[in-house]
């Protein structure tokens, strides 16, 4: 995950990041606070999502797929 790809293959972020690295050089840490205030707020967006529930036209589609499968087990 750590390995480096060529410049070609990178994203942009990833050259910025590339290019800003100093040797020795410690990655940023964000405090208890702040990551605890993050992932309240991440909890919060997730949560609304997840009980936003599956659409109709999710079900349905599912629904063909696992008859169509059915179809072709028998």
């Amino acid at each position: 995950m750590n390995e480096r790809k060529p410049l070609g293959q990178q994203k942009p972020m990833e050259i910025t990041a590339t290019k800003m690295k100093k040797p020795g050089h410690k990655p940023a840490k964000l405090g208890r606070e702040v990551q605890a205030r993050l992932g309240q707020q991440l909890r919060a967006m997730y949560d609304e999502v997840v009980n936003q529930g599956v659409p109709d036209r999710f079900v349905e589609l599912l629904d063909r797929l696992e008859r169509n499968g059915d179809k072709d087990k028998a």
